[in-house]
């Protein structure tokens, strides 16, 4: 076991380095007695230059000029990359700024892999910075700059992931022509660029006017067709209607003049003897020229001056049947009517 006097531990207690992050990544605790390791950090402790060995947070003791103690940050940090000049892939010269953030992973790595990590990871932003940049057109970096961010991101962390340091994110800050003279061409293309994109929209409006109008005759010319087509059904329809309502009145007239022969040659038989043929020839007969006297009348009545021609003297159309014979057999009729009521009345 050592033993230390008081004036030495004083005097290592005096002489005790905190670690506060300074500026190479990796701090070398001046050679004293006792080691205090962060929270947040680790600590390799070096026996005469090797055999390192890993130092948890907490207090630890290291004896001078025997042990060197080298203290590793494990919290994430930034390294902040300013006015990077660079070109993009249509050969735009660009003013472009981020901030890089890391991670140590492996402090073994980070300590004995590479010197002064934290710089050489400054290092190899920059230049993935200026090559990324020139894999992307200015209009991809100005309209989506998170693929710009994740491709950086991909590239510098399989760069470094050998020192056992992790790239976190990228985030770029500023992007923006390097010159006046640049950005006034910018300008310049930019307004060009509205320009055709509005002329490209006002065409496409032309021709969706255009499609409109000619939707809307195709559509006027289908509805008139269209109602040309009712209008011929409704028609059709109608002629229908009215050429089976005049079959219906013809059949309820016909059954309507049967009934009148039936009971008109009824009345000119015997009581309870069933019409025969004959019969009802004579019966119709003498329907029809009462229906053409009923006409003669009507036409004898009229008021107008129109004169009319008979197929003979007599106005019948018929030798058979004269007027007066007609109005003798219409009495006959009435007087036979007559005498079968009186006959049927009970005393």
């Amino acid at each position: 076991m050592l033993v230390l006097s008081r004036s030495a531990a004083r005097a290592g207690t005096r002489a005790l380095t905190r670690v506060a992050g300074a500026n190479t990544g990796v701090n070398v605790q001046a050679r004293t007695f006792l080691t205090i390791v962060e929270q947040g950090y680790e600590a390799w402790r070096l026996t005469l230059g090797s055999n390192p060995v890993k130092l948890e947070p907490g207090l630890k003791l290291s004896v001078p000029l025997l042990h060197k103690v080298q203290h590793i940050n494990m919290r994430e940090k930034s390294v902040n990359i300013k006015d990077l000049m660079g070109f993009t892939s249509d050969n735009v010269p660009v003013v472009i700024s981020g901030s890089l953030f890391f991670r140590v992973r492996d402090s073994y790595h980070a300590c004995f892999s590479v010197d002064n990590f934290e710089a050489n990871v400054a290092n190899i932003g920059t230049s993935a910075m200026r090559s990324v940049i020139g894999h992307f057109s200015y209009d991809e970096v100005i309209g989506d700059r998170n693929k710009t961010n994740s491709k950086l991101h991909e590239v510098i962390g399989n760069s470094i992931s050998r020192w056992g340091v992790d790239c976190t994110r990228f985030e770029i800050q500023n992007f923006k022509p390097s010159n006046r003279d640049v950005e006034k061409q910018l300008e310049l293309q930019m307004t060009a660029e509205r320009d055709r994109r509005k002329q490209i929209l006002d065409t496409r409006a032309l021709v969706n006017v255009a499609e409109g109008h000619k939707q809307r005759v195709i559509l006027e010319s289908e509805a008139s067709l269209q109602s040309k087509l009712n209008e011929a059904a409704g028609q059709k329809r109608k002629l229908v209607l009215e050429s089976e309502g005049m079959l219906e009145a013809a059949k309820n007239e016909g059954e309507a003049l049967a009934r009148q022969v039936d009971i008109l040659a009824q009345s000119l038989t015997e009581p309870k003897t069933t019409p025969s043929d004959a019969d009802r020839v004579k019966a119709l007969d003498a329907l029809l020229e009462l229906r053409r006297l009923e006409q003669l009348k009507a036409i004898a009545s009229s008021n107008g001056n129109s004169t009319y021609f008979f197929g003979n003297a007599k106005g019948t159309g018929r030798d058979s049947y004269e007027v007066d014979n007609v109005e003798r057999w219409k009495r006959t009729l009435l007087n036979q009517q007559r005498a079968m009521n009186s006959s049927a009345t009970p005393l």
